[in-house]
């Protein structure tokens, strides 16, 4: 959720940049992710060509354009697959998963809050990232 809490982000990242001990947080904003903010409207990731991208279009153009990222997610992961079916079901109501957000508290940390307040989805399946350490 951005600052003034009028957009949601959305940013794709491979396990390996996901913590361990919060399976929605990157350990790397910088590296090895890809962000999107409902601000952006329909320019997808910033891409100002891609306004009018159908599915198959805007897949093609970040494998093309983020081949790292789709390098380093290579994989099955059945448990973080099931999770994302649970997550589309809140979505489709119009209920986003909220990881990051300036005045959000987070009240059962069993669970993902959601943009539309009381949550029963379940925190995604952790990642392979351990916390940076700060000297």
């Amino acid at each position: 959720m951005s600052p003034s809490g009028c957009s949601w982000r959305c940013s794709i990242a491979p396990r390996s940049n996901i913590l361990r001990s919060h399976g929605a947080k990157l350990r790397d904003w910088d590296r090895l992710a890809a962000h999107y903010s409902s601000a952006q409207s329909n320019e997808y990731f910033g891409w100002t060509d891609a306004e009018h991208d159908d599915v198959k279009t805007l897949t093609t153009k970040f494998r093309d354009r983020m081949p790292d990222i789709v390098e380093a997610s290579r994989g099955i992961d059945w448990q973080y697959a099931g999770w994302y079916v649970s997550m589309l079901g809140y979505a489709e109501k119009d209920l986003f998963p909220i990881a990051y957000a300036d005045c959000h508290v987070e009240p059962d940390t069993r669970f993902l809050p959601l943009s539309g307040g009381t949550s029963e989805l379940l925190m995604p399946p952790p990642g392979d990232a351990e916390e940076e350490q700060t000297e």
